[in-house]
């Protein structure tokens, strides 16, 4: 008998074509609720839960008897209750590496974004304003050469810092759990401690992972620790901030300006006064959204699953204490 996998995201049908050479492969582009009856009716028997953002917690776990893995398609993983999980003997893997590169580029457009001002300036073009010359109303500021503090010096931090260094001659801070010799030698990264990042870095990049510990990080007083001229950039977890913390020292000039990947609740409001500001650039979690790199993801995933279910050991595992059988 083939295992059974449930695929609860949008993946590319060469991932799904490969898994189904070896398992029974069920598949759901999104969960709403239209799919969700027929999504839940297939827990009982499936042995592989594949996608990312579902909550997996007692609840969904009391309705799948058979499961042996959840493979997680993101970095990230605070929608997995990990103990549960591994007191299940249920294996759980993420998908780092392959996306490292990509979430650089996109973190770093945003960064970039909002330095520039570049989607205001756009619909200023588009929508017919530019008859002159423009103002120093209008004017941005300088990328190159500056400081930028980066929070959470993990393969990601480590791509914005090389980008940073390399591309833009700027002074690299990082703020982390752990020492990272390879950024201090190669890009000349600074450890330091977060009020000393904060006060000092013309951008803040943001880039924990969300935890009890990291929960609200970047809250009032942080916001009032950086410079009035300082550009806020969050490409992690959108809990990591408070958001009305920030709002409030956006409008208040505490701080330039903000660009966001991600939010507390995503999608977000239409009406959540963030986007009301014309100095906070928003995208909609596209970190890794690239034809290339979520195809990266989903083989890795798909990987990490045969592996599993072949009683092997995948590097990419969250809880070795899980007893694969």
């Amino acid at each position: 008998m083939k295992h059974k996998i449930v695929v609860y995201r949008k993946v590319n049908s060469k991932v799904l074509d490969y898994l189904r050479q070896k398992c029974e492969v069920i598949y759901f582009d999104q969960l709403d609720d239209s799919s969700y009856p027929s999504f839940e009716a297939h827990l009982k028997d499936t042995h592989v839960l594949m996608g990312s953002g579902l909550k997996i917690d007692e609840e969904l776990l009391d309705k799948c008897p058979q499961l042996k893995m959840v493979s997680n398609i993101s970095v990230g993983y605070d929608n997995l209750d990990l103990s549960l999980l591994t007191e299940r003997n249920i294996v759980a893997t993420n998908t780092p590496g392959v996306l490292n590169e990509t979430v650089a580029d996109a973190v770093f457009g945003v960064l970039l974004s909002a330095a520039r001002r570049i989607p205001e300036l756009d619909a200023y073009v588009k929508d017919g304003k530019w008859d002159a010359t423009i103002t120093e109303e209008l004017f941005g500021l300088d990328v190159h050469g500056k400081v930028i503090g980066i929070v959470g010096m993990g393969g990601i931090g480590t791509a914005i810092a090389k980008r940073a260094h390399f591309g833009f001659g700027m002074d690299v801070l990082y703020h982390n759990r752990s020492r990272n010799e390879e950024a201090e030698s190669v890009f000349n990264a600074a450890y330091c401690n977060l009020p000393d990042l904060l006060k000092q870095s013309d951008f803040v990049c943001s880039m924990v992972p969300h935890s009890n510990v990291t929960k609200d990080l970047f809250s009032k007083e942080e916001f009032n620790m950086m410079k009035k001229s300082a550009i806020f950039i969050n490409g992690s977890r959108g809990a990591v901030v408070d958001e009305d913390a920030l709002y409030e020292a956006l409008i208040n000039k505490e701080i330039a300006g903000a660009g966001l990947d991600v939010y507390k609740k995503e999608p977000i409001d239409v009406e959540h006064p963030l986007l009301k500001l014309q100095n906070v650039v928003t995208t909609p979690h596209i970190g890794s959204a690239t034809i290339e790199t979520r195809l990266k993801m989903g083989m890795l995933a798909a990987n990490s699953i045969l592996k599993v279910l072949a009683g092997e050991i995948p590097t990419n595992v969250l809880n070795e204490t899980a007893n694969i059988n």
